[in-house]
């Protein structure tokens, strides 16, 4: 599993809510989630906009867009 990861979203999305809920398993197992909120940059709104919550592996790049489940975050993390 790698050490740390991204997750975007931002400010009022219930969606990331409920996706940064589910990482909590994973955090408690060792991971690190970055909160990046996508409206401090323009090009993340244009990015990630219309895909939020989205992960993002540090190590590779790979993103994961919403929706996923727990069963996909831990296959997208090996």
């Amino acid at each position: 599993m790698p050490s740390e990861c991204q997750l975007f979203g931002t400010l009022g999305c219930h969606l990331c809510e409920v996706a940064e809920a589910m990482l909590m398993e994973f955090v408690e197992h060792g991971l690190l989630v970055e909160l990046v909120d996508i409206s401090d940059r323009e090009e993340w709104v244009e990015d990630y906009g219309l895909r939020i919550p989205v992960l993002r592996r540090i190590d590779t790049g790979a993103e994961l867009d919403w929706p996923f489940d727990e069963e996909q975050v831990a296959a997208f993390l090996r």
